[in-house]
């Protein structure tokens, strides 16, 4: 009987330390720390075209003189700040779900990239980063000569076109 009072008062010392830890989480969450410096991560798109990469980034009221663009070969670094709005009374927002404060976004790329060539425009919130591909990665068209196959041989020619698919 002791055995069983022994086990029971240790999942209530647990379930009471559960339900703090509920509590600590709950509070974290619904406290407003408007002014606090936060981290955020735009969204972006990444397209693969035949001889480009096509990086868009979301940055809606960000302004261009607040980005640091860096290109490497293999990634792409977007940061900046949005900074929070000029208000007197932060206690007056119910609910905001705008973006503020410092981002960062590193962008890892599939293929190897001419980063003195990159061309980027901002426009409506939106960064656009044409990257071009090295010519290695570069997908190409392989046409086979028609003319030149002989019968049931399996020998052919191929004719690579500077065609880009």
């Amino acid at each position: 009987m002791i055995v069983r009072w022994q086990a029971f008062d240790d999942t209530f010392q647990r379930m009471e330390a559960l339900s703090h830890q509920m509590n600590e989480i709950f509070s974290e969450i619904t406290s407003t720390t408007s002014t606090a410096e936060t981290l955020w991560n735009p969204p972006i798109e990444l397209v693969d075209t035949p001889d480009n990469l096509l990086l868009r980034v979301q940055l809606p009221g960000v302004d261009r003189d607040k980005l640091d663009i860096q290109v490497a070969r293999d990634a792409v670094l977007v940061a900046g700040e949005q900074p929070y709005p000029r208000q007197d009374n932060y206690d007056a927002y119910l609910r905001s779900e705008f973006a503020y404060g410092k981002f960062r976004r590193v962008v890892r790329l599939p293929v190897e990239i001419e980063n003195d060539r990159v061309q980027a425009n901002f426009q409506d919130g939106v960064l656009t980063l044409m990257l071009p591909k090295v010519s290695q990665a570069r997908r190409r068209i392989v046409k086979v000569n028609t003319d030149e196959l002989s019968g049931e041989a399996a020998t052919a020619t191929l004719n690579v076109a500077s065609e880009i698919l």
